[in-house]
């Protein structure tokens, strides 16, 4: 049985509605007969299924829907239309620094998203170290956590996602963050993520990295589905001619 099933999902914005413009900017608005909302779709009829141990790359260029759909998929968001079935439990990495306090240490904050993910104090004792040292912070455990940089930041999150061993990951241009010589010590943990069984979403602008680690690809073109499959390279291929000017949709 699959572990994530994605089925004919949509997502809706609803622009300039009440909740965008307040209630008296609402009351003017319909007073003067110059009200008017506008549905944007920011996905439509996304559909795919990923087994234990699958690691999917999702590309398509800004604005194509990688972001809402990865909230959608970890729970953040609720599909206007089609469903989402999930198993286990879920780590989401979707934006730096979030879920995270900004006074309070970086040790404290460990310990915080240990707890937001669901472990065990006890749990968390025992890969405190570990996840500090993967993330290269031991000589900032009792900085406050506003102090870091965005990189250092990353770094702790992506940590903290991949120690705890989620049964899915998903990672939002997560692995691009840092240096060369982490971003290469990230892959390594990936593949080890991958290797115990975990399935991973990869939101990736690198195709280098998506044909390398990927065992899925899922391509999104303005909230479109325009392929999805295992056919990694012949996908990644077909979007670089897209990129290219070869290629039109």
């Amino acid at each position: 049985m699959a572990i994530l099933e994605v089925n004919k999902v949509s997502i809706r914005y609803i622009i300039g509605d009440l909740k965008d413009i307040g209630l008296k900017e609402y009351v003017m608005r319909r007073l003067t007969g110059n009200y008017h909302i506008t549905e944007f779709w920011a996905d439509k009829d996304v559909s795919f299924t990923l087994e234990r141990g699958e690691m999917l790359g999702i590309i398509g260029s800004n604005g194509a829907g990688k972001s809402t759909l990865l909230k959608a998929v970890s729970g953040i968001m609720v599909p206007t239309e089609g469903s989402i079935r999930r198993e286990g439990t879920i780590a989401a990495l979707l934006e730096l620094g979030s879920g995270f306090d900004e006074d309070l240490t970086v040790r404290e904050n460990t310990y915080l998203r240990g707890a937001m993910l669901g472990y065990t104090r006890k749990f968390m004792d025992e890969k405190y170290d570990e996840i500090i040292a993967f993330a290269e912070l031991k000589d900032f455990q009792e900085r406050p956590f506003k102090q870091l940089s965005s990189g250092m930041k990353s770094r702790l999150a992506f940590s903290i996602a991949c120690l705890v061993k989620p049964d899915i990951l998903i990672l939002d241009e997560v692995l691009s963050v840092g240096d060369g010589a982490f971003r290469k010590k990230s892959e390594v943990k990936m593949r080890e993520v991958i290797s115990g069984g975990a399935t991973t979403i990869l939101v990736s602008h690198s195709l280098i990295q998506v044909r390398e680690m990927c065992s899925k690809v899922l391509w999104l073109h303005k909230g479109r589905q325009i392929d999805f499959g295992a056919d990694v390279q012949g996908i990644c291929d077909r979007y670089q001619a897209f990129l290219d000017g070869k290629l039109k949709l």
